[in-house]
């Protein structure tokens, strides 16, 4: 196996409460090239996990491995795409996606042939004097993912980072980011709050109970080679990944709200922004 997490835990200190236990015990292993989705509820460690497989952050106890190699630290082999772009405003589009090649002691031409080969790849060829004011959310996102791409990372670690934008713009970027993963197939670990995200991208969707955040229970998901799934089925899976987190959502409510909040069962129906499941 690839990537190996192993009964990793992880707490956080709390004035309140002492030490507050995040993670509990998780293990999880992914194939080399996989493709795989966390959802879960608010605070139920989801970026935590991530944190921890990039070496951004220790955990109490547990391994997390790659290749067999047990993870200490960051490494060039793995890359962070957050929920905010995190572009150098000073910075063009073509130089940010340098930034990292440079900072390697790249020569600057075979830099700017690589970089400018990645900007192909998410379409912003047009734009490789242009600054991040000047560019969509969108294109932003898309000058992220190929600055972190043009390291050749073989794992991918994309928390969240589509959130905040529009869904028209979010599909366009669902199908961009799935053309590239089939060029390139690097492994992708993806944490989202969006079940329709979840399934529209993934091979594996795996689903966290709330905080401490342990897997409640993992879906496979067969997409056809063009990575969609019939109607029919992706309804189905959503459906199911959607009852499989409805108990912990009940939970996050309740410890939120106490005794003023009744809890609804939430009867799934399709709406015409095609969103299921955000911000759960």
């Amino acid at each position: 196996m690839y990537l190996t997490i192993d009964r990793i835990q992880k707490s956080f200190p709390n004035k309140e409460k002492g030490q507050v236990k995040v993670l509990d015990n998780i293990s999880l292993e992914i194939d080399k090239g996989q493709f795989v989705s966390i959802v879960g509820p608010s605070g139920c460690g989801k970026s935590t996990l991530l944190y921890l497989i990039a070496g951004l952050d220790k955990a109490d106890k547990g391994e997390i491995r790659i290749a067999g190699k047990t993870v200490n630290g960051p490494g060039p082999d793995r890359v962070v795409v957050f929920q905010e772009d995190g572009l150098f405003p000073w910075l063009t589009v073509l130089d940010n996606v340098m930034y990292g090649l440079l900072l390697k002691k790249m020569e600057k031409k075979e830099a700017k042939i690589k970089a400018l080969e990645m900007l192909r790849m998410v379409h912003l060829s047009n734009y490789i004097d242009a600054y991040p004011h000047q560019l969509s959310g969108g294109m932003k996102q898309r000058v992220a993912i190929a600055r972190a791409l043009v390291m050749e990372p073989d794992i991918l670690l994309m928390d969240e980072p589509f959130a905040a934008l529009d869904e028209q713009t979010r599909m366009v970027l669902h199908n961009e980011l799935l053309d590239i993963w089939k060029k390139t197939k690097v492994t992708i670990l993806f944490i989202t709050h969006n079940i329709r995200e979840a399934v529209t991208l993934s091979e594996k969707i795996v689903v966290f109970e709330t905080r401490p955040g342990k897997i409640k229970t993992i879906f496979l998901a067969n997409t056809m080679k063009d990575g969609i799934m019939p109607n029919d089925l992706t309804f189905q899976l959503e459906k199911k990944i959607m009852e499989a987190l409805q108990g912990e959502m009940e939970k996050v409510l309740k410890e939120e709200m106490g005794d003023d909040y009744i809890f609804k069962a939430n009867h799934l129906h399709r709406d015409s922004s095609g969103d299921m499941g955000s911000h759960i």
